[in-house]
């Protein structure tokens, strides 16, 4: 594996946990705070780990 597809197979390692982190935090604070508010951090989480793996796709040319 070249160094391209091993950072992007990371950023894909990276965004899979923000998901499931994202995905665990919003299960145990359902009870502790309203579900607009979870599914909206949830949603912040995910766009973010997106964002950082597009970001690691384009900088190596695998976004194509």
């Amino acid at each position: 594996m070249d160094n391209s597809q091993n950072i992007s197979y990371q950023a894909g390692q990276a965004k899979g946990q923000a998901q499931e982190k994202s995905n665990q935090m919003m299960e145990q604070s359902s009870n502790a705070a309203p579900k607009k508010q979870c599914k909206q951090a949830g949603q912040q989480i995910k766009a973010t780990a997106q964002g950082a793996a597009d970001a690691v796709k384009n900088a190596t040319g695998m976004n194509k």
